[in-house]
């Protein structure tokens, strides 16, 4: 440990800038931190440190440790400050967003019980079907589903999901099941908030664009127009599955289901990961799957 010492007395004194300031942040003296620096000098065969009586100044040699050097000690601090957190009740305000029909059906319940179980945290949630940027409004995390595109946050996998394209008994008494992605363009389609559906292709992932006369930014309105017989809808299963199962609903294109639209907690991309964020990602993992409805057995096209 005898080097590490030395190695520590080095980077206080390029850090803090003279070997007094060093000496009092490491708590020994003055001739102790300039004893190390020397001994780590002599241990190298270079001279590290040009002094004066006013001054330090690196040598080349000495510029290049210590940005060596330097990275393994913020890594000290990081490894320091992440076991305190690791400990830590979470504290301040945590903001979240989530798609709004989602949101406040499974992430809501979910986070009201980790308040209850850490009252001293604020809570802030905001529920749109609107992509937020989390960065630029502050937010702290986002319940997201479906295939994620690349970005500089980070995202944690919370539970599976489906999506499946749906049309009512009376609507395919009208027209003709689809069995290809090119026949949609001779459906009416029910447009959400998105207006390209996704599938998978001999496992390459396609959006397909569709068009209709119907269009609507919410899941409850598109479960009804599509219940009622006004076109195709591509909707998650927590939707669907109740009229697939009665019936009331069919499922086609099934041969094209993309088999990755998962439910994700993104949030942004830190070097230490606050409790709050940490802590109720860890919630929603151990909690978000028993929310969702029990998977059952569905009609699917023949």
């Amino acid at each position: 440990m005898q080097r590490w010492d030395r190695i520590e007395a080095f980077v206080e004194v390029v850090r803090l800038g003279t070997f007094s300031a060093a000496a009092r942040h490491l708590q020994v003296s003055n001739s102790h931190v300039s004893r190390l620096v020397g001994q780590l000098e002599n241990q190298l065969g270079t001279q590290l440190l040009y002094r004066t009586t006013r001054q330090i100044r690196l040598t080349d040699a000495g510029a290049l440790y210590y940005e060596h050097c330097r990275h393994l000690f913020d890594g000290f601090r990081e490894a320091e400050a992440a076991i305190t957190d690791f400990q830590a009740r979470p504290k301040g305000v945590l903001k979240l967003t989530a798609a709004t029909t989602f949101g406040e059906r499974f992430v809501a319940p979910l986070v009201n019980d980790f308040q209850r179980l850490h009252p001293q945290l604020e809570v802030q949630m905001h529920f749109t079907n609107r992509q937020v940027e989390l960065i630029d409004e502050g937010y702290d995390i986002a319940v997201r589903m479906g295939v994620l595109k690349d970005s500089t946050l980070i995202a944690r996998r919370l539970c599976e999901r489906r999506e499946y394209v749906v049309g009512s008994r009376a609507y395919f008494e009208q027209v003709s099941r689809p069995h290809s992605l090119a026949e949609l363009s001779n459906h009416r389609c029910l447009v959400g908030s998105r207006d390209s559906w996704l599938f998978e292709v001999e496992g390459v992932r396609r959006e397909i664009r569709v068009q209709g006369k119907w269009r609507a930014d919410s899941g409850p309105a598109l479960l009804d127009a599509a219940l009622k017989g006004l076109g195709l809808a591509q909707l998650p299963d927590y939707y669907v599955e109740e009229y697939l199962a009665s019936g009331e609903l069919i499922s086609v294109l099934d041969t094209f289901r993309h088999r990755d639209t998962a439910v994700w907690a993104v949030y942004p991309r830190h070097r230490h990961l606050s409790p709050k964020v940490r802590q109720f990602v860890d919630h929603l993992v151990a909690y978000l799957p028993g929310s969702l409805p029990k998977r059952r057995e569905v009609r699917v096209e023949v």
